[in-house]
């Protein structure tokens, strides 16, 4: 590629601010082109200071980018990636892929359709501690089964507390879910089954996950929980004692360009292949659907 990506942002929240923007800014090989967002005053707050022009629609930023770059609730989401897909962008999407399976597989139909470079902006997998970890426990195989904790406060206070679909949509699953859900599935093989699930009143969840390899996971989630740092801690155990994923954690925004540099990749050779693709997003958000009604099967 002999120029800048062109990137159109959509949405202009906390994410937004914090991630998008400025990886689209830094990276060497993209350009943040434009930003469309529901308030305009919002978009011209996050374009400004990274040179992006404020568009007012979507069809306009379609027409002055490459690829769009979403950070805006999941149904939004699956509405919309499908109409940029059609049109040839790439993209770059947020977990949840959609608000249910039926919209995560029209994103992924739209995406596999058009042939376009999409990435699901899993943070941690692009992290060089995960993929290290998962490479040495892919490797050494024998695996019988792994815990996972994901414990913060991120919807107690702060920028996401006011989020409206974090706090409707059975928050913690919804949001750090996906995350959590793909460690443990990347790491032990596919989820196959929710064997058990629970979520108390205060939005903790306790799920157990049986993979097709036979091994079992379990899971500890909330965002609801007043610590600080964020508990983030997985371990695999078997035949070769316990692999914990240890190691520093890489930030959000050297994640982000991480993935842009695996999304120019794609788009070089035209391939749109990748652990993180859109059939990833479908597979999760099935899963994401089974521990929801196996919480809601429980007395």
């Amino acid at each position: 590629m002999d120029e800048a990506l062109r990137v159109g942002v959509v949405g202009a929240g906390p994410w937004a601010h914090r991630v998008h923007a400025p990886g689209l800014y830094a990276h060497p090989a993209t350009r943040l082109a434009a930003v469309w967002a529901r308030r305009p005053d919002a978009a011209k707050a996050l374009a400004e200071p990274h040179d992006a022009a404020v568009v007012d629609s979507f069809d306009e930023l379609l027409d002055s980018v490459d690829a769009v770059a979403f950070a805006v609730p999941p149904a939004v989401q699956a509405e919309l990636a499908p109409v940029a897909a059609r049109t040839g962008r790439h993209l770059v999407l947020e977990k949840p892929l959609a608000a249910d399976p039926d919209g995560a597989r029209a994103v992924v139909d739209a995406v596999e359709e058009s042939g376009v470079a999409a990435l699901l902006m899993l943070t941690r997998r692009f992290s060089p501690e995960v993929q290290d970890w998962l490479a040495g426990v892919r490797e050494l195989g024998g695996w019988q089964g792994g815990t996972g904790r994901w414990l913060a406060g991120g919807l107690l206070a702060g920028d996401y507390a006011a989020s409206q679909w974090r706090q409707e949509r059975d928050g913690a699953l919804i949001d750090a879910g996906p995350h959590a859900i793909d460690l443990l599935d990347a790491a032990l093989g596919d989820i196959e089954q929710v064997r058990y699930a629970h979520r108390s009143d205060d939005d903790l969840w306790q799920v157990v996950f049986g993979h097709a390899t036979g091994a079992t996971s379990t899971l500890s989630l909330s965002l609801r929980v007043p610590v600080q740092p964020a508990v983030v801690e997985f371990a695999v155990y078997g035949e070769h004692g316990l692999a914990p994923l240890v190691g520093r954690r890489t930030a959000a925004r050297e994640c982000y360009a991480h993935m842009l540099d695996d999304l120019l990749a794609m788009i070089r050779e035209g391939r749109s292949d990748h652990p993180c693709g859109v059939r990833r997003g479908l597979h999760l958000q099935q899963v994401l659907v089974q521990v929801r009604n196996a919480a809601r099967a429980q007395p």
